[in-house]
């Protein structure tokens, strides 16, 4: 309200995890952080609906739930530092989205600062309301320009019994989609993520980070996928139609290593910032497109860039 009535400029920040410059001041502006408020105020075991401030962090956000039998609707290769807020601010996708859909699903309420200083309340725990307009959808995805979202009520699915993970080499990327096409048909909703990364991504991992490649000598972009275990048979068994059929796949199904496996994936960013320093571009493309933004860049760049990699969420 200060702020307001003496016309000073305000820029929100969370975690500082976004790639689009949101939370960095261009002129004399007041930094506002949200880090401090921190706090879970409720959390409901029957319905699954957390009710938390805006600068909890994902990652505890997620280990809380767990503990309930749940689990966040989101997950970022930034979790351990990307609050909660700013998430709902950028409507974040991430590994789960395959799965559990958007925050424009998930999100249940919100209470918002507005510009002015005046708290709008829509920080309803109800997954049905009819009444009116659902005014918290303007404020998902408006990155902080209507208002400083301040506390989150979000829906949280029950956390899966177990999961398992199938890691496989394609030789091209047009092979990946028909790889991520042949798996949504067979796996349908037991396929919870699908991530893509190409032969470079792999070759930084394992110099700068000594990550084994379990791939190595195979060539081609890599397809990462999960599934719960419950279904374990229909994974397997996809696997395997996979490894004899017509696209040319290498690969192996693994429960125990699932979290080696997935660092592979998870710090491909950490590895590039060995090389020097990184432009991260987190773009929105048609998925049988998103490829052709790599080779085309490395055409254009050519030496003057040392790496030019690609890799992402397919299933969002």
């Amino acid at each position: 309200r200060y702020c307001y009535e003496k016309n000073l400029a305000v820029t929100p920040q969370g975690g500082n995890t976004g790639l689009v410059g949101g939370s960095v001041p261009i002129f004399d502006e007041i930094i506002l952080s949200t880090a401090l408020m921190n706090r879970i105020i409720s959390f409901n075991k029957v319905s699954g609906i957390l009710v938390c401030q805006a600068g909890c962090i994902l990652e505890k956000l997620n280990e809380y739930v767990e503990e309930q039998g749940f689990v966040m609707p989101l997950d970022l290769g930034a979790k351990g530092s990307c609050h909660i807020g700013g998430n709902v601010a950028t409507n974040a996708g991430g590994l789960r989205l395959l799965r559990y859909g958007s925050l424009r699903g998930t999100v249940l309420g919100l209470e918002v600062v507005l510009a002015d200083g005046s708290v709008l309340d829509c920080l309803t725990s109800l997954r049905k309301d009819n009444t009116g307009y659902d005014l918290k959808q303007l404020f998902i995805g408006s990155e902080g320009t209507l208002g400083v979202i301040t506390a989150v009520s979000i829906l949280c699915p029950q956390k899966p019994k177990a999961v398992n993970l199938a890691f496989l080499g394609c030789p091209s990327f047009p092979k990946v989609l028909e790889t991520f096409t042949t798996c949504r048909a067979q796996l349908g909703e037991i396929l919870s993520a699908f991530e893509f990364m190409d032969e470079k991504c792999m070759e930084l991992v394992e110099k700068h980070l000594e990550l084994s490649n379990p791939l190595t000598g195979n060539g081609g972009a890599c397809a990462v996928g999960r599934g719960i275990l419950l279904l374990e048979g229909v994974l397997t068994s996809f696997c395997v139609s996979m490894s004899v059929s017509a696209l040319g796949l290498f690969g192996f199904l693994c429960s125990w290593l699932h979290q080696a496996l997935w660092s592979l994936r998870e710090r491909i960013t950490e590895a590039l910032t060995h090389d020097g320093y990184v432009y991260k571009y987190d773009i929105s493309l048609p998925v049988e497109k998103l490829y052709d933004l790599v080779t085309d860049t490395r055409a254009r760049l050519g030496r003057s860039a040392k790496n030019v990699v690609g890799y992402g969420h397919l299933g969002e």
